[in-house]
């Protein structure tokens, strides 16, 4: 197979300010960053502070900033608060429809508290990153009617303990997302960063979507847009070198298996994943041998939000009363 070209990757640097406020309010639409965040004091408010001064306080080009808590024991609400965003706490966001944690949840949850016809995602444990990522994300959902899916492309380095670059990041994309997609979805191996955390949505195709709980939730993003609208309808924008803080490397399994449970429910593949939970088994070495421990990893997703809330199908000219 010819290798994929990434001459379709947008350079942000191409449109102005001015060209989005004025396709924005042509198109009368209504944009919300939200920010899911758990235990992430240190960083997430610096990360409200910067996209609130920048596009809300000086360039009205984002009409909400959510932070949806998941779940935070430190002070990531109080935090995020005080720099000026709205927070939610995630399991007070329709509570009927019983608990749930992870980033898919946050992320399904916002539609149920927000308005914007526009969504764009940041992560808040944002360390080396810029104010122009927002824009950026927006450009080709406001300039170009058939985009439905923005993905962030970078550079983007590994930080050990102190700080300092110890590799390119991404082990969970390299290892098992673009190898599904291989395997599975060749018309998406141009996509550089599949499981990025900064991307942009219409409302009107996410709230259609089935949403996995955890991890999983942008792979399932990127195989639904392209069953409902094509893999011309995703698009991807270069937002230059971002960095974030090191995941454990124990911590990658169960990520590794929210994304696999997503892809195969997407085959229509029957697994261990229809029970909604994954028991893995991992060791932790120790004297004489190693130790098995057992993690619980949900591998549940929520149902399309537009079949339980009406407001996550808004009118786009509405606004936030909050």
């Amino acid at each position: 197979m010819t290798p994929a070209s990434t001459d379709d990757v947008r350079d942000p640097t191409t449109w102005s300010v001015e060209d989005l406020l004025a396709a924005k309010h042509r198109g009368g639409h209504h944009v919300t960053v939200v920010i899911p965040a758990r235990d992430e004091e240190s960083t997430v408010g610096s990360v409200v502070e910067v996209v609130r001064r920048a596009w809300v306080d000086e360039v009205p080009l984002v009409d909400e900033l959510v932070v949806i808590d998941s779940d935070s024991v430190d002070a990531t609400a109080e935090r995020a608060r005080s720099a000026g965003a709205i927070v939610h706490r995630a399991c007070d966001i329709r509570p009927d429809l019983g608990p749930a944690q992870g980033k898919g949840e946050a992320l399904w949850k916002a539609l149920h508290i927000t308005t914007g016809d526009v969504l764009a995602f940041l992560d808040a444990d944002l360390i080396e990153w810029g104010p122009h990522f927002v824009p950026a994300l927006l450009g080709p959902l406001l300039l170009e009617p058939g985009i439905q899916l923005v993905k962030a492309v970078y550079h983007r380095p590994l930080l050990d303990a102190t700080g300092r670059e110890a590799e390119t990041g991404g082990r969970v994309t390299e290892l098992v997302a673009r190898p599904l997609l291989a395997l599975n979805a060749p018309e998406l191996a141009h996509i550089i960063q599949p499981l990025s955390g900064e991307w942009a949505i219409r409302r009107s195709a996410f709230a259609r979507m089935f949403v996995p709980v955890g991890y999983g939730v942008e792979i399932a993003a990127l195989l639904d847009t392209t069953s409902a609208h094509g893999p011309e309808a995703i698009a991807q924008v270069d937002l230059g070198r971002r960095a974030h803080r090191h995941h454990r490397h124990d911590t990658l399994g169960p990520m590794a298996v929210q994304v696999m449970a997503a892809v195969e429910r997407r085959l229509g593949e029957r697994s261990a994943a229809d029970a909604g939970v994954v028991a893995l088994q991992q060791f932790d070495p120790v004297e004489g041998g190693f130790a098995a421990r057992w993690r619980q990893v949900d591998v549940a997703e929520r149902p399309p939000a537009i079949s339980l809330d009406p407001l996550a199908e808004v009118d786009p000219r509405r606004q936030d009363d909050s």
